[in-house]
């Protein structure tokens, strides 16, 4: 046999065995690959308004939506892989092999899956709340399968692990359905406590955020200070008005004290100079 037959026999076999064997494999991989992706996600919008539809826990809506999308996508990845004819015994005999390593290097990834799995069970919070942990602190947006999602006040984005969340102390400034607000106000020796007491409450209870419940406000004489009688007002008032009502009362009680004529002292120092002769 000539060179040329048997390269010509050498380029036959070989589109036989790649063109014709693997390229119809690679396309219906392909194929199978977009019709899935588009099917997932199509099924991701659906499970969506079914959720809203039964009023499931936007918290646990997010965090079964990461999870079954990830699921989804691996199973269509592993069938595309079967129908291109690579052996699927082979793969996990290499993924069994790698199993230490690969559970030692996703050790982190784990625990913060179990973090939110806890979050979800015990509800520490929710989305929409607003939470302090550490130095991290702002109203959470998302609850994924490996991390919380905050927003702060000045629209910054900050992304926690799970299990920071879950093993350690936070605070949740939405977990209950009312939040109270404390201003102290110094007062000057020689004042009335009654007519700033009376001010105060004045003030208080003429603004629209200030509840009357689960107490009216509240104003008291909380300690003789060094230059000041130091008076506290406490009012109660919804968790997302806090800052803003806590902002116009201040704004409110200073104006309201300068038309009673209700003195507001300051730290002074005096210097006395002394001339040497």
């Amino acid at each position: 046999m000539s060179t040329w037959d048997s390269f010509s026999a050498g380029a036959k076999q070989f589109l036989n065995d790649v063109v014709f064997q693997y390229v119809p494999k690679l396309i219906v991989a392909v194929i199978v690959l977009f019709v899935g992706w588009k099917l997932i996600n199509l099924l991701n919008r659906v499970m969506k308004r079914a959720y809203d539809r039964h009023k499931v826990d936007p918290s646990l809506q997010q965090f079964l939506h990461s999870v079954i999308d990830i699921i989804l996508k691996v199973l269509l990845v592993l069938t595309a892989m079967g129908i291109m004819g690579i052996q699927m015994t082979s793969f996990i005999a290499i993924l069994g092999a790698a199993g230490v390593a690969i559970g030692m290097g996703l050790q982190g990834t784990l625990q913060n899956f179990a973090g939110g799995v806890i979050i979800l069970l015990l509800k520490p919070f929710k989305v929409g709340d607003y939470i302090e942990q550490g130095s991290y602190a702002g109203f959470v947006e998302g609850i994924q399968i490996f991390n919380t999602t905050l927003r702060t006040y000045d629209a910054r984005k900050i992304i926690v692990p799970n299990t920071e969340l879950a093993t350690k102390s936070l605070v949740n400034h939405f977990n209950l359905p009312q939040r109270r607000i404390a201003i102290p106000i110094g007062v000057a020796y020689g004042e009335s406590v009654d007519k700033a007491k009376e001010v105060l409450l004045k003030v208080a209870n003429a603004n629209p955020q200030v509840l009357q419940e689960p107490k009216p406000p509240f104003a008291t004489l909380e300690k003789f200070g060094d230059s000041s009688l130091n008076m506290t007002l406490y009012a109660w008032t919804l968790p997302e008005n806090y800052w803003t009502t806590l902002y116009s009362l201040n704004e409110e009680v200073y104006a309201a004290f300068r038309r009673e004529g209700i003195e507001i002292p300051f730290n002074q120092m005096d210097v006395h100079i002394r001339k040497e002769e």
